[in-house]
C-alpha cells in the first residue's frame, strides 16, 4: 500500500509539473488600477494639503498552473505597507500613520479571442498604527488630541472581472471575518473599471484610465470613490514606471483614521516591479 501511495504521489507531481511554472515573471491578474488596496511602490502627493502617501509593497505569484494555453490558475502572496507622511521644512517627512497588509491570493484567468475573464481571491490581514510623527514632543501629547487606537481586520475578498480588448470591468465583495473595533460592519461591496490603451502605437507607452467605487460598512454604509488617469512607461502588463493623477473621496484608507472623511486630488509616481 505504501509503495502504491508513493507511486501515485510521484506520478501526480510529475504530471502537474509539466504544466507548472514556479515563480513566473508576471502576475496572472494585473492589479486593479484605481483600487486603493493594490501593490504599489511609489508616492502620492496631495495637491491641496501638506500630506503624502508612501507605498512599499509587492504581490508575487508563486506558481502558475496552466490547464491549457488559454486557462491559468495561480497562487501567490501579498505584502505591503501604505504610509501617511507630512512634508516639513529642511526636507523632513514625519511619519504620521502606517498600515500593514499581508496575505495570500489565488486567481483564475481564461482568454478567448478578444475576451478575458477570471477572478481573484485574497485572504489578508491589515493592522494600523500611529508613528512618532503623530506625536507632538513640544506639547507632550498626540497631535490633534488623537490617541492611538487598536485597528485590525482579517478578511476574504473576491473580485471577478471581464475584459474586452483594453477595457476591464470588475465587481467585488469583501467579508471581514474578524475586525477591531468589533462594532464595525463586516461587508464591503465594490465596482470598477480600468482601461489601458495603446493610442501611441508604442509597446512601452500606455495611457490608462480607471475608477473604483466601494460601499463600506462602518456604523452605516459610506461610499468611497477613487479615480486615476495617467501614463505608464514600460510593458502594459509588466515592469514599468507610471505617473498619474488621482482623485479620492470617502473614508480614509488608513486604519487609525477609519472614520475620517478624506477628499483630495494628488499626483502619483509608481514603479511596477
Amino acid at each position: 500500500m505504501k509503495k502504491t501511495i508513493l507511486l501515485f504521489f510521484f506520478i501526480t507531481i510529475s504530471t502537474l509539473s509539466q504544466n507548472l511554472d514556479l515563480f513566473p515573471g508576471s502576475l496572472n491578474i494585473q492589479p486593479f488600477i484605481a483600487n486603493t488596496l493594490e501593490p504599489k511602490l511609489g508616492f502620492l502627493f496631495q495637491l491641496s494639503k501638506n500630506e503624502l502617501r508612501l507605498d512599499i509593497g509587492n504581490s508575487l505569484d508563486i506558481f502558475h498552473y496552466s490547464k491549457n494555453e488559454s486557462e491559468v490558475f495561480s497562487f501567490g502572496a501579498d505584502l505591503f505597507t501604505y504610509t501617511l507622511l507630512r512634508g516639513e521644512k529642511d526636507f523632513h517627512f514625519p511619519v504620521d500613520a502606517v498600515d500593514y497588509l499581508f496575505g495570500i491570493n489565488g486567481s483564475y484567468k481564461k482568454v478567448e479571442d478578444q475576451y478575458e475573464y477570471g477572478t481573484r481571491v485574497r485572504i489578508s490581514h491589515i493592522s494600523a498604527h500611529f508613528v512618532d510623527g503623530h506625536y507632538d514632543a513640544s506639547k507632550g501629547e498626540w497631535r490633534d488630541g488623537l490617541n492611538p487606537r487598536v485597528y485590525s481586520r482579517e478578511f476574504i475578498e473576491l473580485i471577478p472581472f471581464v475584459k474586452f480588448n483594453s477595457l476591464r470591468v470588475y465587481a467585488g465583495i469583501t467579508y471581514l471575518f474578524h475586525v477591531t473595533p468589533d462594532y464595525l460592519g463586516k461587508d464591503i461591496y465594490q465596482l470598477g473599471f480600468d482601461y489601458v490603451g495603446n493610442q501611441f502605437d508604442s509597446e512601452t507607452l500606455s495611457p490608462f484610465l480607471a475608477y473604483d467605487f466601494k460601499l463600506v460598512n462602518l456604523s452605516k454604509y459610506s461610499a468611497n470613490h477613487s479615480f486615476s488617469a495617467g501614463i505608464k512607461f514600460g510593458k502594459p502588463d509588466g515592469r514599468g514606471f507610471s505617473i498619474y493623477f488621482n482623485y479620492y473621496s470617502g473614508k480614509s484608507i488608513h486604519g487609525e483614521y477609519f472614520d475620517f472623511t478624506k477628499t483630495y486630488s494628488a499626483i502619483g509616481i509608481n514603479l511596477d516591479l
